[in-house]
């Protein structure tokens, strides 16, 4: 049964408007993240991006010293699910910490093996987990107290999810999402996804009108 369900892929609408970047692409390589760890193999990331489709720009400071989260284009830009399902696990109270580009980043990387010892919370941060035929959709890294949903609650596709945050192992605000075959994560396997009937690769601006 297992295996059947590793064979199944989800397709998922966009969770956001506006444009977004593609980085950590499973259409680029399988695990996408380096690592099958909690189940990441077939995970993507989209990072928000301004009109001419660039994140935040690389500038003196930013190669030197931590940036505060506020001061990159997506922070708090709503997330939207997209799935039609049921909310089967939240969490919003962790803190939205710096972001760590340039030689900043590189001490932020010395500590990653201590968040992944610390579990899933301490990777994910801030994240909404929605159950859909079988599959959890997880969204993850979201904004502190952003949070537009209860666990228990039906939620269609579209529909406010909470803000984009820099909470839990990333450097820059950003939504990390995954499929699994369950909620226990630790026991989880990867499902593959698409969106759309496709998958994006790594460096792709998707640009979603309202």
């Amino acid at each position: 049964m297992e295996r059947s369900r590793v064979a199944t892929s989800i397709d998922l609408e966009y969770p956001f408007t506006g444009r977004w970047l593609v980085q950590n692409s499973p259409a680029n390589r399988v695990p996408s993240h380096g690592t099958a760890l909690l189940a990441t193999s077939y995970a993507i990331d989209f990072v928000p991006a301004d009109d001419a489709g660039r994140t935040a720009p690389i500038t003196f400071r930013s190669l030197i010293r931590p940036e505060p989260a506020e001061k990159f284009p997506g922070f708090g830009r709503m997330l939207l699910s997209p799935v039609e399902g049921i909310v089967v696990a939240t969490h919003d109270t962790e803190p939205d910490h710096p972001a760590y580009r340039g030689l900043p980043s590189l001490g932020y990387a010395l500590t990653q093996q201590r968040r992944a010892r610390a579990g899933w919370i301490a990777l994910a941060g801030n994240h909404v987990l929605i159950e859909t035929g079988g599959v959890v959709v997880a969204l993850c890294h979201l904004q502190q107290d952003s949070l537009g949903v209860r666990t228990g609650q039906r939620v269609q596709i579209g529909a406010e999810l909470a803000g984009c945050g820099n909470s839990g192992n990333s450097t820059e605000p950003h939504v990390h999402i995954q499929a699994i075959t369950t909620l226990d994560i630790e026991r989880a396997i990867a499902v593959p996804l698409t969106f759309r009937g496709t998958l994006p690769r790594n460096g792709n601006v998707i640009d979603i009108s309202e």
